[in-house]
């Protein structure tokens, strides 16, 4: 048989520059398709490539790996909702997580050696993202109360499960003699300990904060991958270089998210954000409904109107309404802009990427340190689904979102709120927005609200 594993590595150099094409052509919106499609192809080549490998064993078993979770990918893909996308992320970044955590176990199993330590590193990062993003999954998902989850001591414990998981991997390395215990109970301990680090280190997050939660376990994955490929006894260099890759950019954003948040990682990860409420605050005025016929001759009349939009735009799939509402005004004359929050919805860029797909140009798109000193020159602003992206609470000492930049949208001349009942938003505090006097409340689905207020426009 003609050896072909000659090929491997100039095979995976190629796969790496497209690596880094397709993750350069992510980072603009017009541009990203494209860039995961360049990713992708990537990735099938490398794995193709893969099979070249001299003496390679259990053929059948991984082109059967391979069919069904390509196959469960595929169809998962094409059926989920936009609604439902952020579940899926956490759910694949949580995948791939685990498929690290998978591949230090074997590694462990065999030869320990000195790469091993970079196994056990890889282990306990790759099961961290696997079991965080699953509770990730299940708060998105509403299978748990999105709320922090908080008892006493919790930090202590916490710590606690830590130290015990590193401990049980050194132990797999040095196997001490004055321990009468083996690999066979340090390597499932060390798994079992670190997944349960993973559980215990996300219950406390809220739901507010899960794009940072994500986008921060979407680093963690890319770390272990890169791990694993450097504890082969021959570095797998496209898993080393496409982990790097995956773990900065991950990690880039998560700071940036952050950032955008005014707080700190350790903050988002050990802060347990909204899990208490404010004392003391009250609340002046009260919420003023309004009619669909009344807000399309608000907009008609208005110079410049402002669409914030958030994740009730997504639940109710209102971005081609939203677009069309847009373009009819547009034709008014009316000029018409949006501002984009960077964690509005519940994954880094939801909405662009839901504008986008309705066909709104990214030329409209204004982020929030460009939008904010617009506001008051505003006659409109619409907000379709957003709730703390746009709560002056943080403008005031005391409230839980103290300081965390948001669209400064009531200082608008009229801030027209589309919501489906008075609900406080994911992160669980009252918005003080709702109740000034510049504010007015059309309730209902987002989708139909916004289809009313098109039909009244076209009659005017």
């Amino acid at each position: 048989m003609i050896d072909f594993a000659w090929l491997i590595d100039p095979v995976y150099i190629v796969t790496i520059f497209f690596f880094i094409i397709g993750m350069y052509r992510m980072s603009h919106p017009l541009t990203a398709r494209s860039g995961i499609v360049w990713a992708g192809a990537a990735m099938l080549i490398a794995t193709l490539a893969t099979f070249l490998t001299a003496n390679l064993n259990n053929i059948a078993l991984m082109a059967i790996a391979i069919v069904i979770g390509g196959g469960f990918g595929y169809i998962a893909a094409k059926r989920v909702a936009m609604t439902g996308m952020p579940q899926m992320v956490a759910l694949f970044n949580g995948m791939g997580g685990g498929a690290a955590a998978g591949i230090s176990a074997v590694e462990l199993l065999g030869t320990i050696d000195v790469t091993s330590s970079l196994a056990i590193i890889g282990g306990i990062i790759g099961a961290v993202s696997f079991a965080g993003s699953i509770i990730a999954f299940m708060k998105l998902q509403g299978w748990m109360r999105p709320r922090p989850v908080t008892f006493p001591g919790q930090q202590i414990v916490n710590t606690a499960v830590l130290v015990l998981a590193i401990l049980s991997g050194a132990f797999i390395i040095l196997t001490p003699a004055w321990l009468p215990l083996g690999i066979a109970t340090y390597l499932p301990l060390f798994f079992v300990l670190s997944l349960l680090f993973g559980v215990l280190m996300t219950l406390p997050i809220g739901g507010a904060d899960m794009p940072v939660v994500i986008s921060m376990y979407n680093a963690f994955t890319g770390l272990a991958v890169a791990l694993d490929g450097f504890s082969f006894a021959t570095p797998n260099y496209a898993m080393v270089v496409a982990g790097i890759i995956v773990g900065a950019a991950g990690s880039l954003l998560t700071l940036q998210m952050a950032k955008a948040m005014n707080r700190s990682i350790t903050n988002v990860f050990f802060g347990a954000f909204g899990a208490t409420e404010e004392d003391g605050a009250t609340i002046q005025g009260s919420m003023k409904p309004i009619e669909a016929d009344d807000v399309a001759v608000m907009l008609a009349y208005a110079d410049k109107v402002v669409v914030a939009p958030g994740y009730g735009m997504a639940v109710a799939q209102a971005q081609q309404k939203v677009k069309e509402l847009a373009d009819l005004l547009e034709s008014r004359g009316v000029t018409v802009k949006f501002a984009i929050h960077p964690v509005a919805g519940r994954m880094p860029g939801h909405m662009n990427v839901l504008l986008a797909e309705a066909g709104v140009a990214y030329d409209k798109l204004f982020d929030r340190d460009e939008i904010n000193p617009e506001f008051a020159g505003t006659d409109v602003v619409l907000v379709i689904g957003a709730n703390d992206t746009v709560n002056p609470a943080s403008h005031r000492q005391g409230s839980p979102l103290y300081g965390m930049p948001v669209l400064d949208v009531e200082q608008a001349k009229n801030v027209i709120v589309l919501k489906r009942g008075q609900g406080r938003g994911f992160a669980g505090i009252e918005n003080d927005l709702f109740y000034r006097d510049n504010t007015r409340l059309l309730y209902g689905d987002a989708q139909e609200t916004v289809a009313k207020v098109v039909t009244a426009l076209k009659k005017l």
